[in-house]
């Protein structure tokens, strides 16, 4: 790849994760926002198909490599505006069957973006996840909550822990180095372009609906979440990486419409008009213990949260943002344009 794609001449933001579901929806945004943008992604869980409206845009360059295989990765971190760090495993059901890949990969990726955006002080923005509030029951997270993990037998744990440590990680750079970082927790950011073969609800069960296939809810479906439109999780990216006071803050991002996923099936189903039927599948069945017995990934002690509800107010208290889309609209939009 020539040089000059590697080190554009002009000021432009990096994207790591790019290609990827939200990545995706963030790059297209930069670029109508006049941005020039470098992409760093591996691929292994986005898709160029993701980027298929922009690819012939003379301000989008794609970089097909790991963070830590990126040869041209000093100076691009140096020599970029502001970075987005998007790159991570993705799903639940993703992460207990690679829960080694997961922890090898995640810090490590990490610590060397950091490290290279640390040589110039390069603002950054790290997305992190609403698994960090662990197994609390309180109604809804704030930032400055205790964190509450469930234990290492679990490997459902081991994408927490990984994002968490991240965290840790970043705000250490920016106590030590002076590196100015922002972490967005997300939760159940959902939209056009998600897949569902990593576990995500809603994708899983607009496809069933579509084919009249049963829509699968695991557990009991009493557990409930609040989902967040990706135009909207996008805004609130762009706002913060525009107002430099937020900078060493953590902030919530997603929408406050809580449903139970039972409830979210039947949601589906009616605005779908599908005639699919909803089937209850117990997590032992879902998550399936490994074959050769090695950590409880799907046992009956598997650990998922009764509740996942975020606190936004710090959010609209610093860049005026509050998530708009309500969840019948989100479901529409995720169907046609999906």
């Amino acid at each position: 790849m020539p040089s000059s794609i590697l080190h554009p001449q002009s000021s432009f933001v990096l994207v790591t994760g790019g290609a990827g579901f939200i990545g995706s929806h963030l790059v297209e945004r930069l670029l109508a926002d006049g941005k020039t943008v470098v992409v760093i992604d591996d691929l292994s869980t986005g898709s160029l198909e993701n980027l298929r409206a922009v690819k012939s845009h003379p301000r989008l360059r794609v970089v097909q490599s790991k963070i830590s295989a990126c040869a041209g990765l000093p100076k691009l971190a140096a020599n970029a505006e502001f970075i987005f760090h998007l790159a991570a495993t993705v799903g639940v059901e993703l992460v207990v069957k690679s829960a080694l890949s997961v922890l090898e990969s995640s810090f490590h990726e990490t610590q060397i973006l950091l490290r290279a955006a640390a040589a110039r002080r390069t603002p950054l923005l790290l997305t992190s996840t609403s698994e960090v509030y662990g197994k609390s029951q309180k109604p809804a997270f704030g930032e400055d909550d205790d964190l509450l993990i469930g234990p290492p037998g679990q490997s459902r744990w081991s994408y927490a822990c990984s994002k968490l440590t991240d965290e840790f990680l970043a705000l250490a750079y920016a106590r030590e180095k002076s590196l100015p970082v922002i972490i967005t927790r997300l939760f159940n950011t959902v939209g056009p372009r998600q897949t569902g073969r990593y576990g995500m609800v809603l994708p899983r069960f607009i496809a069933a609906a579509k084919t009249g296939g049963p829509l699968k809810v695991f557990g009991d479906g009493a557990q409930t979440r609040c989902f967040c439109h990706v135009g909207d999780a996008v805004e609130a990216l762009v706002r913060l990486q525009n107002c430099p006071k937020v900078r060493g803050e953590i902030f919530n991002v997603g929408g406050t419409e809580e449903i139970s996923i039972l409830e979210l099936a039947r949601l589906v189903v009616k605005t779908l008009g599908s005639k699919s039927r909803i089937q209850l599948v117990p997590y032992a069945k879902a998550y399936a213990p490994s074959p050769k017995g090695f950590g409880i990934t799907g046992a009956p002690g598997f650990n998922d949260m009764r509740r996942r509800k975020p606190m936004v107010k710090k959010l609209e208290r610093f860049v005026k943002f509050r998530p708009r889309t309500p969840l019948r609209e989100i479901i529409r939009l995720t169907a046609i344009e999906g």
